[in-house]
Formats: C-alpha cells, sequence, structure tokens
C-alpha cells in the first residue's frame, strides 16, 4: 500500500482558513514560524510535528491529507474529506462553503 501526503489540499485548505489573517498570525497561532508557514502554502512537505499542528489547527484529522489505495482508509473519512475540499476550493466563497460544510455535517448527523 502506497501513500502519499496531498500537499496541495493542505496548502488550500491553510490558505483558506487563513483568509485575510496575516502570515504571522497564523503562523503564531499554530505555533510554527512564518517561513515554514509560508514554505507549506507554497506545497512543500511539513515535518511530522508541524503537519500535526497543521491538522489540529484546521480541525481535520491527518488522514485528511493522506492520499492510499486503501479503500477502508478511505472510506472512514469521507466526511472530513468533503469538508477539506471544501475549505481548500479557492473559488468558492467563503459563505457559501460555511454553507456547505454545515450541511454535510447535518448529513452525516443523520446516518
Amino acid at each position: 500500500m502506497e501513500k502519499e501526503l496531498r500537499t496541495g489540499l493542505l496548502a488550500g485548505m491553510i490558505k483558506s482558513k487563513r483568509g485575510d489573517m496575516g502570515l504571522r498570525k497564523a503562523a503564531k497561532e499554530i505555533e510554527i514560524s512564518s517561513a515554514t508557514l509560508s514554505r507549506i502554502e507554497q506545497e512543500k512537505l511539513p515535518d511530522v510535528e508541524t503537519f500535526i499542528k497543521i491538522c489540529k489547527w484546521l480541525g481535520v484529522t491527518t488522514d485528511t491529507f493522506i492520499e492510499t489505495d486503501d479503500v477502508e482508509i478511505q472510506s472512514s473519512s469521507n466526511k472530513e474529506r468533503i469538508i477539506a475540499h471544501l475549505r481548500a476550493d479557492r473559488v468558492l466563497p467563503k459563505e457559501t462553503m460555511m454553507a456547505l460544510t454545515k450541511l454535510i455535517e447535518l448529513a452525516y448527523e443523520k446516518t
């Protein structure tokens, strides 16, 4: 089973959550350097500790960004993956993303 980190999705979600917040302020919230955050936003591979901090800040599991050919692992976190993709979408207006996120969360609560 081969695994790969989806650095593009990670970068997109960071940029989406950060929004108009400055790079330094976001880095301070995550407790990493602004240079490190900048590199990750450029789709560079973070170290494990930084990756975990970012996932906590984003409010998603680390599995959200791990691409694998294992179908069982992929299906276990569909809700998180859908929400992650919505947050990473640079074209989708924030209000629309938030509404869709709430809809997805409600749909998964009912199942």
